[in-house]
């Protein structure tokens, strides 16, 4: 192999990438939105770059990947449509009568449901869905729904791991490395419910005190019935059959975005009430402009060498010791993730994974390690994953209105109660990786 050089290009588009990322990163003190920061550095990225000689726009459309982009928008419309069915809440209410008073099984059982709808819907959707509704449960219940929000939080950034879209980083890796939606589940799937079902275990230990006291009979007075429910149901047989197409689309030959896209097209016509209009504004456009803005300034930077030329300085570390890299990776980007968003982190990973890919190393137990860091590293820290900042946001909401601060969630208090889990979890995952390294670390493909 060619040793490449360091040069003005790399420099160059390194400096494009650092100061990019810090304003991402440091959103809350410069109060520009992180979208606003990606695009402006896309632009200069593909500006400069054109100038230089080492990209241009033609290269950037190409660096975008589509598949995790369309897959995104088409489950973000779905969900769009499903919400004013009133399906969700109506899941909810059901939790929370056969809970019966049980608050430790009633935080087990809506903590199941939204990691259950967190293996196909991502983890922001869920909580997004089901963050207002257990603040109203836990209203009518009279005790804090400050267990119940962080559970929700916690054990849908861990179940989401398991499935190759149940979280943003997940559809990034499978796409860049060709991993299918059974080769991802059967990886991933048996190291997420251990941890699963730890962090389970230590929600009941921490909690131990608020879990504890005799809430007051459930009295949904305002419960509405279900709105639409032949769309309802209508979606529920859509997202079976599209999880089935997630299962086959290796041997159907579809990529995962033409499974959500046929899963749209005839969600579309179960109902002819349904708006496509109104479902496509409530489409998150901007975290799609945000994934599309951070593909062409990873491109950029690709282009110029400089991951190849960082590829250097690892591949003889990895090939010295490949099990030892990867635990490090997962720990590295565990606490990476949790000091900072996990989706730029895993952006600029997958080029320099894909890099030592092509110069013939096993990178197979690196993109676990990777997906399994970034997933539970979320956990840490109240601003490690999106779904962390909106339930953050709710409780904040939730004191406001009630004029008590003692009902918001401060950095703090996740860092008590959220930090433990992370740590926990990712001994469990380094644990089961050790244990079952030959099955990790043979080659997928």
């Amino acid at each position: 192999m060619e040793t490449l050089v360091w040069n003005t290009d790399m420099l160059v588009s390194a400096i494009v990438l650092a100061v990019t990322f810090i304003a991402i990163f440091t959103e809350e003190f410069h109060k520009i939105h992180r979208v606003k920061c990606a695009m402006a550095g896309a632009a200069t990225m593909i500006v400069i770059g054109q100038v230089m000689g080492f990209y241009n726009p033609e290269e950037a459309v190409h660096a975008i990947d589509w598949n995790v982009v369309f897959l995104l928008g088409g489950m973000m419309t779905i969900v769009a449509i499903m919400i004013p069915t009133g399906g969700f809440q109506q899941l909810a209410y059901m939790i929370a009568d056969f809970s019966k008073g049980r608050l430790f099984l009633l935080l087990a059982l809506m903590g199941s449901l939204v990691t259950g709808l967190s293996l196909l819907l991502d983890n922001v959707t869920t909580v997004v869905i089901f963050g207002p509704l257990i603040i109203l449960i836990c209203q009518s219940l009279r005790v804090s729904a400050i267990p119940f929000l962080l559970a929700a939080a916690l054990l849908s950034d861990t179940g989401g791991v398991a499935t190759l879209v149940g979280d943003p980083p997940n559809l990034m890796i499978g796409s860049a490395f060709n991993i299918d939606f059974n080769t991802f589940l059967i990886h991933m799937g048996s190291m997420v419910l251990v941890a699963w079902v730890v962090v389970l275990v230590m929600l009941r230990v921490l909690f131990k005190e608020e879990l504890a006291v005799t809430p007051h009979e459930l009295n949904l007075t305002d419960r509405e019935p279900l709105a639409d429910p032949k769309t309802w149901y209508g979606a529920l047989a859509v997202l079976g059959i599209m999880t089935i197409g997630f299962i086959l689309h290796n041997a159907l030959h579809w990529e995962p975005w033409f499974v959500t896209a046929l899963g749209l097209t005839a969600l579309a016509f179960v109902s002819k009430d349904i708006d496509m209009e109104e479902a496509f504004a409530h489409t998150e456009l901007a975290l799609l402009m945000f994934f599309i803005s951070l593909f062409i300034i990873v491109g950029g930077v690709e282009h110029s060498k400089f991951l190849e030329y960082l590829g250097q300085f690892i591949i003889p570390f990895v090939q010295a010791d490949l099990m030892t890299a990867t635990l490090i990776l997962l720990w590295v980007a565990a606490f990476l993730s949790a000091a900072i968003d996990n989706i730029p982190f895993t952006a600029a990973m997958i080029p320099i994974i894909a890099g030592m890919e092509s110069q013939g190393i096993n990178v197979t137990p690196l993109f676990w390690g990777l997906a399994a860091g970034v997933g539970m590293g979320g956990n840490g820290t109240h601003i490690g994953s999106t779904a962390n900042v909106f339930i953050v946001t709710i409780s904040e909401k939730m004191a406001k209105d009630a004029g008590d601060p003692s009902l918001a969630i401060t950095p703090l208090m996740w860092m008590k109660k959220g930090l433990p889990v992370m740590l926990v979890t990712l001994v469990t995952c380094t644990l089961i990786m050790y244990t079952f390294w030959d099955f990790f670390a043979a080659p997928i493909r």
